[in-house]
C-alpha cells in the first residue's frame, strides 16, 4: 500500500521551496492515508472524479503489475491506483501541460515514488510506450471549447477543457496501450450529461462499457459524472446502480466510506 512520508517537516520544507519557486500559494493535502500530494491553492486540484475514478479501476480491473494513466495530471488518478494495486506494482503516466508535469515529478519525489512511477511529458495522442498495460485509466476534459468561457488559468483550462483532447482521443490512446487480454480494462470517468459522447468515443474505438455507474454528489440530485469499465469487443453493457456520495446531511454515505477506507483514511461511522 505505500509508507507515510516520515518526516512532516521535511514534506513542509519541499512544499515552501515549491511555493517559493512558482510564486503562488501551494497546499500538502492527504492522497491517501499514507501518500501526500502537493497542489496549487488556486489551480487544478484533486477531487472526488479521481479518487473514484481510481477506485473502480480496482473494482473492475486486473490486479496488475504494471498500469497506464493517461493525461495523468499532478498524478492523483494514477497514484490512487497504483496505492491500491499494492507495493510491487508500478505506474507508467503521460502529462503534456507543463505545470501539471512539475507538480507530478514533486509528488512522485514527495512520497518517494521515484523507483515504481515512470512519467512521460508529453501528448497522450502522440507518446507512444514499447509494451502494452492490462489496466489504463484516465479522467479526460469535461467540455467542448465552445461549451462555455476557458478559465484564464492554463492549468484550469486544459483539465476542463478539450484543448488537448478529447474523450475520443483517449479512447483512441487506450485502444493503442491496452492489452488483447480479456480481462484488460480501460477505465476513465466523464460527465453523465454527456454519456453519449463517451459511449460513442468507446464503440468507435473496438471497446464496450462492460459496467458503467452514475455517481450522484449528494442525495436527491441530478448525477454529475459516470464511471466506465471498458473492454475490447463486442459484449453486454451492464448499468450499475448510481453511487451516492453524500447522503442528505452531506455526511458519506457508507459505500464512500467504505472507498475511503480503502485508501488507507481511517473514517470514523457515524
Amino acid at each position: 500500500m505505500g509508507r507515510r512520508v516520515t518526516d512532516p517537516r521535511a514534506a513542509e520544507a519541499r512544499r515552501a521551496a515549491l511555493e517559493a519557486r512558482r510564486g503562488e500559494p501551494i497546499t500538502l493535502d492527504a492522497l491517501t492515508g499514507q501518500w501526500s500530494i502537493l497542489q496549487r491553492k488556486k489551480g487544478h486540484r484533486h477531487s472526488t472524479d479521481d479518487v473514484l475514478t481510481a477506485w473502480y479501476a480496482l473494482q473492475h480491473g486486473p490486479r496488475v503489475r504494471e498500469s497506464l494513466d493517461l493525461g495523468t495530471g499532478i498524478g492523483t488518478v494514477g497514484l490512487l491506483t497504483l496505492h491500491g494495486l499494492g507495493a510491487e506494482a508500478h505506474l507508467h503516466c503521460v502529462e503534456a501541460q507543463e505545470v501539471s508535469y512539475e507538480l507530478l515529478l514533486e509528488n512522485i519525489a514527495l512520497n518517494e515514488l521515484g523507483d515504481r512511477v515512470h512519467p512521460k511529458h508529453g501528448d497522450l495522442r502522440e507518446t507512444s510506450f514499447d509494451r502494452t498495460f492490462d489496466l489504463v485509466t484516465g479522467s479526460p476534459p469535461y467540455f467542448d471549447v465552445s461549451a462555455g468561457v476557458l478559465p484564464p488559468d492554463s492549468q484550469k483550462a486544459h483539465a476542463r477543457f478539450e484543448l488537448r483532447g478529447t474523450v475520443a482521443d483517449y479512447a483512441a490512446a487506450a485502444a493503442r496501450h491496452l492489452s488483447d487480454a480479456d480481462h484488460a480494462r480501460f477505465v476513465f470517468c466523464f460527465p453523465t450529461p454527456q454519456k453519449e459522447r463517451a459511449f460513442r468515443a468507446i464503440h468507435d474505438h473496438g471497446f464496450s462499457a462492460v459496467a458503467h455507474r452514475d455517481v450522484v454528489p449528494r442525495a436527491h440530485r441530478a448525477p454529475l459524472f459516470s464511471l466506465f469499465a471498458c473492454r475490447r469487443g463486442e459484449h453486454p453493457e451492464v448499468e450499475e446502480a448510481p453511487l451516492l456520495v453524500r447522503d442528505d446531511a452531506g455526511e458519506h454515505t457508507a459505500e464512500m466510506r467504505s472507498v475511503r477506507r480503502g485508501f488507507g483514511f481511517k473514517v470514523t461511522e457515524p
